[in-house]
């Protein structure tokens, strides 16, 4: 992601540009499309649109679902792989794609904004949550290890071969939005911060801890369905009082960010069913993350999607008013 997890922007495994032009159509199938009858509100013909589409399995959960609550109310919906920020913003002023349903970055889109090329049609209901985790073992046998002030009573417990004496304190990858250094130094912790490379490498770390009730802390966020195969806790620092990570002093927490959706001005103005979904759409963490661990799983995207939505008909019928 550009993703710079988080505060700013999330670094994308896509390959930029090139991807501008490819296509994938996210189709449910008749039975799917059956299931969400138009209403009453959605009498305007609606016309056809594209959606961003960037490369975590939350943000293909999110999309999904618009794309078949779309559909079964007369919208033509493309999906449009792309790298996020600068390039899905491009696209937006030229016409290519018309929705970004959750963007990190934190007001980066203002000078396509300014132009015209787009708007900022409010949260997503998915609240970004940066911060460092331990395995939930640990929290329900040390009840009082998610307080900060605490973590060095506990620090030998995450003692390992690189940690060089200290305790093993594992570090988001570069490129993401990160104060571990800060955290340490500002609040005396006893231990080594050691990056690491990449998010399967954290998964790692997790994943073996969970599995091996081994100790670990470590850099992680929410919304991100991991959380819902393999549960961890957040170790909470003091409230947060910084939003720009470089000037952070490190005695606080990161921000709770607000993940923002954006659409043309052509999309919004339409008055259609798209307008209307894409204006009311909200929903929680944990509902992404439930969709998202089913995509992840194996589930087809428009299948997961579509369990979601005949789930929550409530939900959805408010998106259409």
């Amino acid at each position: 992601m550009v993703r710079n997890k988080r505060v700013g922007t999330k670094a994308s495994v896509l390959a930029a540009a090139a991807a501008l032009l490819l296509t994938a159509c996210g189709g449910a199938g008749v039975d799917a499309e059956e299931s969400a009858t138009p209403t009453e509100d959605t009498a305007v013909a609606c016309g056809s649109y594209a959606i961003a589409m960037h490369a975590w399995v939350g943000y293909t959960a999110s999309a999904q679902v618009i794309t078949e609550v779309a559909k079964a109310n007369g919208c033509d919906i493309s999906q449009v792989t792309l790298a996020e920020a600068g390039v899905t913003y491009d696209a937006m002023e030229s016409g290519s794609v018309d929705l970004v349903v959750e963007d990190w970055g934190g007001g980066r889109w203002q000078e396509w904004a300014d132009r015209g090329a787009l708007v900022e049609i409010g949260d997503n209901g998915n609240i970004g949550i940066i911060g460092m985790y331990v395995p939930q073992w640990m929290a329900d046998e040390y009840p009082d290890i998610t307080d900060s002030a605490n973590l060095n009573k506990y620090a030998d417990l995450f003692k390992n071969d690189e940690s060089k004496g200290k305790g093993a304190w594992y570090e988001g990858p570069p490129g993401y939005t990160t104060i571990g250094e800060k955290l340490v130094s500002a609040n005396d912790l006893n231990f080594t911060v050691l990056p690491q490379g990449s998010e399967a490498a954290l998964i790692d770390v997790f994943t073996k801890a969970a599995e091996n009730k081994t100790a670990a802390i470590g850099y992680w966020w929410t919304p991100q369905n991991f959380l819902a195969k393999v549960p961890m806790a957040r170790v909470n620092f003091p409230a947060n009082d910084w939003t720009d990570a470089e000037k952070a002093s490190g005695l606080t927490d990161y921000p709770e960010l607000p993940l923002i959706k954006l659409a043309t001005p052509k999309a919004m103005e339409s008055g259609d069913a798209f307008s209307m979904i894409i204006k009311n759409f909200s929903w929680t963490n944990d509902d992404q993350n439930e969709v998202a661990a089913d995509i992840e799983s194996g589930t087809d995207p428009a299948v997961a999607a579509q369990k979601w939505i005949d789930a929550n008909a409530e939900t959805v019928a408010g998106w259409l008013k």
